[in-house]
């Protein structure tokens, strides 16, 4: 199959580099000032081992794709997509965003049908273009079940580089559930500055974690989805103890973080519930004075 990833980053590298690896065709989209710094062969090392892969640099998407990958940061969606153009003959959309708001942007451009909501936990980071490392001993990619006949050739590659992944009917819960799990973690490092052990270990930050988790869920069930506080908690406690979110990652390197995307739909639906999300609320506040102070 043909695949075409806009975002060459962390996660866009991890996927390109697993699926030309098994085989398929990979163009990775880039912006045309850092098109001559992209490598035609993508290394991925992970915590086992080291592949490498082949794969073509493009600026534009001019020829037909059966998936179009989209693994930009949240802030960077609208720009990126300049390098599909209207005609652009796309079989199939997998974004894997973080957040949830994203999925009606992209299926306002594209339609409903073509796009596939997906989820991707792992912790992944790009060290220069061409070059990521796994550092998670798992992938998990969940998908939406409306995709399940056109992509469950490329599920069954993805197993064979290992990822775990699945199909999901409900989309919503799959959507809030990663949420649910990611923005209180991302928030709550990002903000004390400490990895998912020094998280647990200290009595005040892990309290916090909890009541982030309690209004994330909160909100969640609020709109529809179906998601647990303790199953939450339980796999935020069986995280590696080094583990960082990519939104900590990104404050420590200077970076613009995804705090709207992340931290943004919960308060946002919170406020369309009636819900307060207070420690929502303070965490993002935090984040963005120590953004303010290091500029």
């Amino acid at each position: 199959m043909k695949h075409a990833i806009l975002g060459a980053g962390a996660v866009g590298g991890l996927v390109g580099t697993a699926l030309a690896h098994e085989g398929d065709l990979v163009m990775l989209l880039v912006r045309p000032r850092t098109h001559n710094e992209h490598p035609e062969i993508l290394r991925l090392k992970r915590p086992y081992d080291t592949i490498e892969a082949p794969v073509r640099i493009a600026t534009r998407l001019a020829e037909p794709v059966d998936v179009l990958w989209v693994a930009v940061k949240s802030h960077q969606l609208v720009a990126a997509l300049r390098a599909v153009p209207p005609g652009a003959v796309i079989t199939t959309i997998v974004p894997l965003l973080n957040g949830i708001e994203h999925v009606n942007l992209l299926r306002l451009r594209f339609n409903h049908e073509r796009v596939v909501p997906a989820t991707i936990l792992v912790e992944s980071e790009r060290l220069a273009p061409g070059r990521i490392v796994q550092r998670s001993p798992f992938v998990r990619l969940a998908l939406s079940m409306i995709g399940e006949q056109k992509l469950e050739g490329v599920a069954a590659r993805l197993r064979q580089a290992g990822f775990s992944c699945e199909f999901q009917a409900d989309e919503k819960t799959m959507l809030w559930s990663k949420l649910a799990f990611l923005a209180p973690f991302a928030l709550i490092g990002t903000a004390s500055d400490k990895d998912k052990q020094g998280i647990f270990a200290d009595v005040a930050w892990r309290a916090r974690l909890e009541s982030a988790v309690a209004e994330a869920c909160a909100v969640a069930a609020a709109d529809g989805a179906v998601v647990d506080r303790e199953e939450i908690l339980a796999k935020l406690q069986a995280l590696p103890a080094t583990m960082r979110s990519s939104m900590q990652k990104d404050v420590s390197a200077g970076l613009m973080p995804e705090l709207d995307a992340i931290g943004g739909p919960i308060i946002r639906t919170g406020r369309n519930y009636g819900f307060e999300v207070p420690e929502t609320r303070k965490l993002v506040a935090e984040i963005k004075q120590r953004l303010n102070k290091s500029h």
